[in-house]
This record gives C-alpha cells, sequence and structure tokens, in this order.
C-alpha cells in the first residue's frame, strides 16, 4: 500500500475516533419514565377505578398548582427563603437511577419543577418507610462530602455548616413534606451511561406525604444544582420526554444527551423565558384557537402574566391538568359552547367547567383546538382536551386560574418534547409516544 494510502486511512480512523470520542461526550440514554398510576408503577393500586385514580390526579394538580404559585411568589418576594425554591412533592412520573460503587438503585419522583436530587440515607434520625434498602454512604468507594466553599453548595439554597466544614441542606414543600441532611458527590448511572461527582443530597431527616416505593426526588428543573444543569457538558444540555396516554400500556420515555434531539419537519420551538425562579420553564402563551376561531391571550395589568419579556406560562410534567388564565379560558369556553353539539351537564365532582353527556356511540367530537406559544403552534390531541371523568360524562380538561398558568402534561402527551438548555427553548414533534424507542 502506498505512503499517501496509509496515511490517508490514518486520518480516517482518526476522525472516526474523534467522532466517537464526541458521540460518547454527549452520548444518547433514553429511560422508562413510569407514570405513577400505570400498572408499570409500583404505586398502582389495582382496587381503584380508572375514575378514582383521574379524581386524585386532577385533585394532585390543584395542590400542585397551589404550591407553585407559592414558590413564584415567595421568590420573587425576596425574602430569600430557603422554601422559595421548592415546591409540591407530588409529582406525577417516576424513574430509575442508580448511585454509588458500586451501584445502588434508587426510586426517584422525577420532577421538572424541582432542582434538587435527594433521596434517604444512613443514618437515618427519621425516615419515612421505603421499600428500597437506604443508601448508605459507607458501602460506597466514590462518596464525598460537599464542603461549605463549594459553587454546588450555595446553589442549594440556605445551607448549614458544621465543624467539619460540611455542607448541608434543608428542603420542604408546599404539602408540609421535608427532607434535611447533608450534601455529597457520588457516580450517577443512568441507563449505561456513567457520570462522577455528581451533587445529591443525603437525607437523614424526611418525613410528609412520600409513598414507601419512592426513594427521593430527582431534580429536572432549569436551576443550577438540578441534575440536567450538573450533567451539562456530558448531555449537551438536552433532555427530552414522550409522554404515554394514561391508557397506555407502554412507559413513556425520557432521554438525555443525543436521544434528547427533537427533529423533523413537523417540529414547532419557543423560547424558555429566564425568570425567577430559575427552577421553572416559563413559555409565552399567546392566545388558544378553537377550530379558525382564535383567541389573544391579553393581560390584565394586575396579573403578574403582565411583564417584560413574556413568560407567562410554565410548563411542567409534574401537573396533569393545563390551567389559563381566567379571562382565556372563559373565551374558550364560550368558543366551545359554541361549536360544540351535545348535551352539557354539570360536573359531578365540582371540579370542571365544561362536561358535557357522552354520546350512546361513544364517540364525542370537538373542534380541533391549538395553543398558541411564541413561535410555535400547538394542535393538542382530542383524547386528551376532553376526557371521561365518570360514566357517560366527558370534561375539559383545561382549567381557569386567577394567580398561575401551567401548560400540564394531559396536553403533553404524545409528542416529543425537547428541552435545549444551551439554546433555551422547548420543541415539540406530534410523536405516538407508545413507539418511541
Amino acid at each position: 500500500m502506498a505512503f499517501s494510502s496509509k496515511v490517508a486511512l490514518f486520518l480516517l480512523a482518526c476522525i472516526f475516533l474523534i467522532s466517537g470520542i464526541e458521540s460518547n461526550k454527549h452520548g444518547g440514554i433514553t429511560l422508562d419514565l413510569i407514570h405513577r398510576d400505570s400498572p408499570d408503577s409500583p404505586l398502582y393500586r389495582s382496587s381503584y377505578t380508572r375514575y378514582e385514580r383521574l379524581t386524585n390526579a386532577f385533585q394532585r394538580s390543584f395542590s400542585r398548582k397551589s404550591s407553585l404559585h407559592r414558590t413564584y411568589k415567595v421568590t420573587n418576594s425576596g425574602s430569600g427563603s430557603f422554601e422559595s425554591t421548592l415546591n409540591s412533592v407530588g409529582g406525577e412520573y417516576l424513574m430509575k437511577i442508580s448511585i454509588g460503587t458500586p451501584p445502588v438503585e434508587i426510586l426517584g419522583i422525577a420532577d421538572t419543577g424541582s432542582d434538587l436530587t435527594w433521596t434517604q440515607c444512613k443514618p437515618c434520625a427519621s425516615c419515612f418507610k421505603q421499600k428500597f434498602p437506604l443508601f448508605d454512604p459507607n458501602n460506597t468507594k466514590t462518596y464525598r462530602k460537599l464542603s461549605c466553599e463549594a459553587e454546588l453548595c450555595s446553589a442549594v439554597g440556605q445551607s448549614g455548616c458544621d465543624g467539619e466544614n460540611k455542607c448541608n441542606y434543608e428542603v420542604s414543600y408546599g404539602d408540609r413534606s421535608y427532607s434535611t441532611g447533608e450534601m455529597g458527590t457520588e457516580t450517577f448511572v443512568l441507563g449505561n451511561a456513567t457520570f462522577p461527582k455528581v451533587a445529591f443530597g443525603c437525607g437523614h431527616d424526611n418525613s410528609g406525604t412520600f409513598n414507601e416505593t419512592a426513594t427521593g426526588i430527582v431534580g429536572l428543573g432549569g436551576g443550577d444544582i438540578s441534575i440536567v444543569k450538573q450533567l451539562d457538558k456530558s448531555i449537551g444540555g438536552r433532555f427530552s420526554y414522550c409522554l404515554t396516554f394514561l391508557d397506555s400500556n407502554v412507559s413513556s420515555k425520557i432521554s438525555f444527551g443525543a436521544n434528547a434531539v427533537v427533529t423533523g419537519p413537523k417540529v414547532v420551538s419557543t423560547p424558555i423565558v429566564q425568570k425567577s425562579p430559575s427552577t421553572f420553564y416559563f413559555l409565552t402563551l399567546e392566545g388558544v384557537s378553537v377550530g379558525k376561531k382564535r383567541l389573544e391571550y391579553v393581560s390584565d395589568v394586575s396579573d403578574y402574566n403582565q411583564q417584560a419579556g413574556g413568560g407567562n406560562i410554565i410548563i411542567d410534567s409534574g401537573t396533569t391538568l393545563t390551567f389559563l388564565p381566567e379571562g382565556l379560558f372563559s373565551d374558550l369556553e364560550a368558543a366551545l359552547v359554541k361549536a360544540i353539539k351535545g348535551n352539557r351537564v354539570e360536573d359531578p365532582q365540582g371540579v370542571f367547567q365544561l362536561c358535557y353527556e357522552l354520546p350512546s356511540t361513544g364517540e364525542f367530537d370537538i373542534p380541533p383546538i391549538v395553543v398558541h406559544f411564541s413561535g410555535a403552534d400547538l394542535e393538542v390531541t382530542p383524547g386528551s382536551t376532553f376526557i371521561e371523568v365518570k360514566p357517560g360524562v366527558v370534561c375539559l380538561t383545561f382549567v381557569p386560574s386567577n394567580d398561575f398558568s401551567i401548560f400540564g402534561n394531559l396536553h403533553q402527551m404524545n409528542f416529543n418534547i425537547g428541552y435545549d438548555l444551551v439554546n433555551q427553548e422547548v420543541s415539540f414533534l406530534p410523536t405516538d409516544c407508545s413507539k418511541f424507542e
């Protein structure tokens, strides 16, 4: 073989090697994202009917919305309380990760509305009951306590230091749950990918409304201490999820790195607006369409939404319902009443504003509903817009709010939704999430 040919082959090999290193650096990871009411979830209760599960999810939505709004208000009041960065612990999805060397599997609540990842640890002064073994820092080779001078220690919020220069954390949630302990770094394993020196909370005193099948929180928010921000260099600042319908027998998926790149001719994207708290993913809602009739969102001057730079709604995987500003909701309700031919009935639970009797055919026809974000028009799936809340009654899953707007997970279902924290945007691609790999 000629010398020039050998050189060419050598250079080509180098290119592939470099390409492989870069691919691994931003390598793709995809994990199951388990809805708490799925038969695959350890929280699943076979004795509950479908309607009871839905009722519980709706109730959690209202509790979570109140807590998220409280977080927003406290953060922007300048009180400096550590509670200003925290919200309801009641998430809707669970994910498994492993920590330590050797690795120990934990099942955490995957929460886009929280930053800090924490799990219960030995020794435990007061812990809620859990089925998984408690994480023991003494049984791993890679655990290190986080010092008070560490940059990530200050990112936790209010923390205390003891004589050992140990960074302590203290978090409380809107439902009076709490966790206190020490901050440490440890090796995290997500799928087949290993990430060293990830900061997390090792909880020694934890209590509240936690279920025994969960061991803590996996923080997917936008703050510096979140697992997404900490793994930024490895995953390229990207994560995504694809949520299946509630009645699906297939788990939803969450992806990081290369697998989280959302592309295709039908992709629409909208900017993430930087506001306080940085945990939340603020988007700008411009209006809603019913069929061909577009309803513009006009903010009241006294409304928190009336702030420069947009960012008047958050997108949250942990809230089931979508909460719209009262004025926009009223316009939406009126447009739907005019467009839908059916027998309107009262919601027996008193939760929803607009309900109809389900025809004997089982088919309920509604016009297309499009949510208009800045730069992105999103036609939500009809199966999530009106849901049968009791036998023979379907209700609109948009609800009014006079204080805080949330784009909930029902209207995110069957979209591959990508979060790009480098370019600060959220992308949506219509997808059959039951077939997502």
